[in-house]
């Protein structure tokens, strides 16, 4: 059984003070009232106007007492009725986006950023879409560009297998083509290709800084932030995704996330890459990834090489109709 704390002499007289000034009102009307009724209980004569004033100066005192506490609950009032605004205020800044809505949506935010954080599997929108085009306006601008992106560990056979087994799961079912089946090579494919995209990019933009980042745990979703805004989709493009603009707790929020999740991946350092032409060579690509500590399986032949290079430099939007 827990006791109070006890208080010492000092702090229970200002306690008492400090709650004589708050209900200074009540104080007076009572004092008043009990100095008149002791002295007349003890006979003492008063003047009738004195008793008189008495009655109002306490009538008074429990009036200023009624409307201070009005106006204390009116207060109370405002601030509560303030602290809902803001937080459903905050609320409507998600958006949710659907269909167009989610190319539009990258589209704008691509358009003025100086940064573009991704994090999500093997990163196709990125390479096909997100990365060249962020490059292309950066040209056009004449300015810098950062680009962090986390994906997952193509070295990882683990890794790929669970990002692949999630993507059969629950992946849409419709795609077409002759390559649609998510498998650990496929997976495996996807993410060189990312890298390879990630060296293409850099050694032809020199303000352009780009980090990739090789992740051990499989996402279920995908993260793009630029300056303006935070866009969270999901594998399968018939399903919503969500928007949260800059300045909002949340987009706050997932700054920290994306930043703590790339602390605990592998980072690739891109400064060694070897060159690559316009149109790399298997042996370009063989001898990129041996620089960056990231060989390509013994069992990758210079056809999974070809397909690394497609995937990398013309890569399909997933989102297109």
């Amino acid at each position: 059984m827990s006791r109070s704390t006890p208080q010492s002499p000092g702090r229970r007289l200002e306690d008492s003070i400090a709650w004589a000034v708050r209900n200074a009102d009540g104080v007076v009307a009572i004092g008043v009232a009990l100095t008149v009724g002791l002295l007349d209980i003890t006979d003492r004569k008063f003047n009738d106007n004195i008793v008189t004033g008495s009655i109002l100066l306490v009538l008074a005192a429990l009036v200023y007492g009624s409307l201070t506490e009005r106006r204390r609950r009116l207060a109370d009032i405002r601030d509560a009725t303030e602290g809902t605004s803001r937080a459903i205020e905050d609320l409507s800044m998600v958006r949710t986006l659907s269909g167009a809505e989610v190319g539009f949506a990258h589209e704008q935010a691509r358009r003025n950023t100086a940064r573009w954080v991704f994090k999500g599997g093997t990163g196709t929108y990125l390479r096909a879409v997100t990365l060249p085009q962020c490059v292309l306006e950066a040209q056009r601008q004449r300015r810098s560009l950062s680009m962090k992106i986390d994906i997952v560990n193509p070295a990882d056979d683990r890794v790929c297998a669970a990002y692949a087994r999630f993507r059969r799961t629950f992946g849409h079912r419709q795609e077409g083509g002759a390559f649609t089946e998510w498998t650990l090579e496929r997976t495996r494919k996807e993410s060189y290709a990312t890298v390879l995209a990630a060296s293409w990019h850099r050694q032809r933009l020199d303000t352009l800084e780009i980090d990739v980042h090789l992740s051990s745990v499989a996402p279920t979703l995908r993260f793009d932030l630029s300056d303006t805004c935070l866009i969270i989709t999901q594998d399968d493009p018939r399903r919503v995704s969500l928007y949260v603009e800059r300045g909002r707790p949340l987009y706050d929020y997932y700054v920290t996330e994306l930043h703590q999740g790339r602390e605990q991946a592998v980072k690739l350092d891109l400064r060694e890459a070897t060159p690559l032409s316009e149109e790399p060579t298997v042996d370009e690509v063989r001898r990129l990834l041996e620089r960056l500590g990231l060989p390509l399986p013994t069992s990758f032949t210079d056809r999974d090489v070809g397909d690394i290079i497609d995937k990398a430099l013309r890569a399909e939007d997933p989102y297109r109709r």
